[in-house]
C-alpha cells in the first residue's frame, strides 16, 4: 500500500472514529463512528445468535435458510448513532467502506432501497419496494429494542442503505453490518459487530450431595446452576438430572432436613411474570424430587423470587447467568 493510499486511510479512519471521546460512550474499536454523530445506545452479549443481511431480502423473513440472511454466533454489540445534520447516508456508507478497507475488512454486501439492490425479485412485486421493507427486516431482530417509543422502521423514511463486512482476526471472524436510515427523524446509523468464537463450555459446576450439606450448614444456603429449563419454560429438562441425583442424595441421607426450592430468573421481562415463571420452576423441582426420589413434599416448600434477589448486575449476559439459578435453602431462614 502506498503511502498516499496509508494517509488516505488514517484520514477516513479518523473521520469514523475520532469523536468518540467528545459525545460521550465508547464505540467500537474496529468500526468507530462517523465524525459528529452521537451514540444514543448500545447493548452488548458476551455470546448470542444472531442473523445478518448478506444478499438481497425477499421481504422482512429473518432465519439461517432465508434468501439473503446469514446466521453467525458470538460476541455481539449494537451501536445506535444519530448522524449529523447535513450528511447523506451516501456519503456515511463511504466513510464507513473506506476505513473499513483499510483495516482490512472485505465487503460481503452492499446495498440501497432507493435502485432495488436491497431486494430479491419477487413475483407481482416492484423491485425496489421502499426502505420500509428494509427496515421490517431490521425490526424482525429481536435484539433491536424500541428506540423513544419508535420502532426502528419509524427511522426509515426516503432511503436506506447497509453495508456487510468481514476480517479475519486472531481471536475469530469480525462481522460489521451497517444499516443508515433517513427520515423524518434524522439520519441515523444501526451498527451490529458480532466476532464468531466458541461458547465457553463447561460453565456449570457439579455440586456434589456433601458440598451442599456443608453450604446449607454453614450458610443456610446454596445456588445450583445444573437445573436446566428451556428459554422461557418450567419443564425441568432432562439434563438436570445430576444435580437432581445430588439433592435427592441430601435429603435421604438427612431425613430431618426441610428445605425451600427458590426459583430465580434474570430481569428481562416485567417482575410479575418473572415471579410467576420462577414460582412454577421451583414447583417442578419439588414435584421432581418428590416422584423420582421418594422424597415427602412435606419437608420441601417452593417459593420463586424471580429477578428479585440477584447475586450480580443484571447490565451483562454473565451477570444475569449468574442470577438464573435454583436456591435451596434450609427452613426457617428462606429469605436472606
Amino acid at each position: 500500500m502506498s503511502i498516499a493510499h496509508r494517509l488516505i486511510g488514517l484520514l477516513v479512519g479518523l473521520a469514523i472514529a475520532g469523536s468518540a471521546a467528545a459525545h460521550g460512550g465508547a464505540d467500537h474499536p474496529l468500526v468507530g463512528r462517523y465524525e459528529g454523530s452521537e451514540l444514543v445506545g448500545h447493548t452488548h452479549s458476551g455470546f448470542d445468535e444472531t442473523n445478518l443481511i448478506s444478499g438481497p431480502i425477499v421481504g422482512p423473513v429473518r432465519s439461517a435458510t432465508a434468501a439473503g440472511w446469514m446466521h453467525v454466533e458470538g460476541s455481539s454489540d449494537l451501536y445506535y448513532y444519530a448522524l449529523p445534520e447535513g450528511r447523506s447516508s451516501l456519503e456515511v456508507l463511504r466513510n464507513y467502506e473506506a476505513s473499513l478497507k483499510a483495516k482490512g475488512f472485505v465487503t460481503l454486501f452492499s446495498c440501497a432501497t432507493s435502485n432495488g439492490s436491497c431486494y430479491a425479485k419477487r413475483p407481482g412485486h416492484v423491485d425496489a419496494t421502499g426502505p420500509y421493507d428494509f427496515a421490517n427486516a431490521l425490526d424482525a431482530a429481536p435484539e433491536l429494542p424500541r428506540l423513544g417509543g419508535d420502532y426502528i422502521r419509524n427511522f426509515f423514511g426516503t432511503n436506506a442503505r447497509y453495508l456487510l463486512a468481514k476480517s479475519a482476526q486472531p481471536e475469530g471472524t469480525v462481522y460489521a453490518s451497517i444499516a443508515l436510515a433517513e427520515g423524518n427523524h434524522g439520519n441515523h446509523a444501526f451498527v451490529h459487530v458480532v466476532q464468531t468464537r466458541e461458547m465457553e463450555i463447561n460453565k456449570i459446576a457439579f455440586v456434589a450431595a456433601e458440598q451442599m450439606r456443608r453450604a446449607i450448614a454453614d450458610n443456610g444456603r446454596i445456588s445450583l446452576y445444573g437445573i436446566q429449563f428451556d428459554f422461557d419454560k418450567d419443564i425441568v429438562k432432562a439434563e438436570s438430572k445430576p444435580a437432581l441425583d445430588e439433592i435427592g442424595k441430601l435429603l435421604t441421607a438427612d431425613a430431618m432436613l426441610k428445605l425451600t426450592v427458590v426459583g430465580h430468573t434474570d430481569a428481562k421481562g416485567s417482575a410479575d411474570y418473572n415471579t410467576d415463571l420462577s414460582r412454577r420452576r421451583a414447583v417442578n423441582v419439588v414435584a421432581a424430587l418428590a416422584s423420582d426420589y421418594g422424597i415427602d413434599g412435606a419437608r420441601l416448600v417452593a417459593r420463586g423470587a424471580g429477578a428479585s434477589e440477584p447475586l450480580a448486575s443484571n447490565d451483562s449476559e454473565d451477570g444475569r447467568a449468574r442470577n438464573r439459578r435454583v436456591e435451596l435453602v434450609r427452613s426457617g431462614i428462606d429469605r436472606p
